[in-house]
């Protein structure tokens, strides 16, 4: 089942201009998400945090500006314009179909659902009231990979044929693997990739995906279920071929890149150093590179609620709707029946 999305409609802001939004999961990107609201979206007011962990809520609150809240007062509250949606992964789905419900414009974290139907579930209950639903995948705002997606629409890579996207984590490893849920590196990681690979061949589909995935950072969870490096293959009806590869263990800082080969040419985009700057000494040649994804990747975040905030002000489809995560989606959850079938599997509609 694939559900379109309603164009939104234009919510009315009673005495002032100043776009309320609510914050749900004040976790490490929940906190990243509510400075930047804070502190960098002009027209944008950070008026609640709400979290299980009433001290996290009230730390982050009292730090920028806010209230401290539960999340049925946060729905329930007439002046919130907004939400955004940064707790754990498996209750996206339903705390978009409460934020829809109360009327609330929604901003939700990757991936937006973990099963088709949730995905559905959440389209349609923002289609029904009309509210903007846009998901996280930054990498469209990162400048580079936005630039390498304007040489591929303005044919200057002639058609896409090899596509190849990159995550790694930095290294060492220090989660605990039995605290991060099962299929992590699929759901939550390479979902980034699966999204990037469709963006940067636009108008393709993605039809059979292979996976490959182990545990070679962490070998002795593997009895578990824990995966920590992966390879993905993808094919698409145009005939393209992508591969994505993650690891949780870069030593050498956080990294993200993007590669397409075409017809005509070749675009690449990202990088693990956080400037151009590369020193060369009697030690050899170095470069300093980022520990962190919300500081290698800032740009993009501010880009993507900027984009959000416009959307809603505008009445406008978001840049990255539910239809794109459920796409990103439908990726994961084939490279997660290939690990379980080892054969190549068709990414279902």
């Amino acid at each position: 089942m694939t559900v379109t999305a309603a164009r939104p409609r234009r919510r009315e802001h009673r005495g002032s201009d100043t776009l309320a939004i609510a914050l749900i999961g004040a976790g490490r990107i929940g906190a990243n998400h509510a400075a930047i609201v804070a502190r960098q979206i002009p027209g944008a007011a950070l008026v609640a945090v709400s979290d299980p962990v009433a001290d996290a809520a009230q730390r982050l609150a009292s730090r920028l500006g806010a209230e401290p809240s539960a999340v049925d007062e946060v729905l329930a509250r007439p002046d919130v314009d907004a939400v955004l949606i940064t707790a754990p992964a498996r209750s996206h789905t339903d705390l978009v179909l409460a934020a829809a419900a109360a009327g609330k414009h929604v901003f939700v974290e990757k991936p937006m659902a973990v099963t088709l139907a949730d995905a559905d579930r959440a389209i349609a209950a923002a289609a029904e009231a009309g509210v903007v639903l846009q998901v996280g995948f930054n990498r469209r705002f990162a400048p580079a990979f936005a630039a390498a997606r304007s040489a591929i629409d303005d044919q200057r890579i002639g058609t896409p044929q090899l596509l190849r996207s990159v995550t790694r984590d930095p290294g060492p490893l220090t989660a605990d693997p039995a605290r991060i849920p099962q299929w992590t590196i699929f759901l939550e990681t390479l979902i980034h990739d699966f999204d990037t690979l469709c963006w940067l061949n636009p108008g393709a589909t993605p039809v059979r995906v292979h996976a490959f995935a182990d545990a070679l950072v962490a070998r002795d969870a593997k009895a578990s279920g824990f995966l920590d490096t992966a390879v993905v293959t993808i094919s698409f009806d145009n005939g393209a071929i992508a591969t994505a590869d993650a690891s949780f263990s870069a030593l050498y800082g956080y990294d993200v890149r993007a590669e397409v080969f075409g017809s005509a040419g070749m675009v690449t985009a990202g990088t693990a150093r956080t400037t151009d700057m590369t020193l060369y000494d009697a030690g050899g040649i170095h470069a300093d590179t980022s520990r962190r994804d919300t500081d290698l990747l800032h740009a993009a975040y501010l880009g993507e609620l900027t984009a959000f905030t416009d959307a809603v002000r505008a009445g406008t489809a978001p840049v990255v709707a539910g239809e794109d995560a459920r796409t990103a989606l439908s990726i994961a959850l084939a490279a997660i029946r290939s690990i379980e079938t080892g054969t190549a599997v068709d990414v279902a509609r």
